[in-house]
């Protein structure tokens, strides 16, 4: 094979597996699903928590909300920044485009 189609065949092994998956019956291309760390949705609760949080303290940290609320520090600062759109200014959360209220 490597003759007709260079460096870039398939190896035998993978020949081999493919014909096996698909003596088995599987006939779709894609990847089974894998078990893993599954992805985190942030739903509109956990936003609102992050809210009242903030509200309750604008001096509370990332770290704090997250063993609060149970999640990853990167959720939270994810759902801060992109969610409700405020940064961190003298340690304090301030919203990133301040209206005249």
């Amino acid at each position: 094979m490597k003759e007709v189609y260079g460096e870039q065949c398939l190896t035998r092994c993978t020949i081999f597996r493919w014909c096996q998956r698909y003596e088995t019956g599987r006939v779709n291309i894609k990847d089974l699903p894998r078990p893993g760390q599954a992805r985190v949705v942030t739903n509109s609760a956990t936003t609102l928590s992050v809210i009242e949080l903030i509200r309750q303290n604008r001096r509370i940290t990332t770290l704090e909300i997250a063993v609060e609320l149970s999640i990853s520090k990167g959720i939270v600062y994810r759902i801060i920044l992109k969610r409700i759109g405020h940064g961190k200014v003298c340690a304090q959360w301030v919203p990133k485009h301040l209206s005249e209220n």
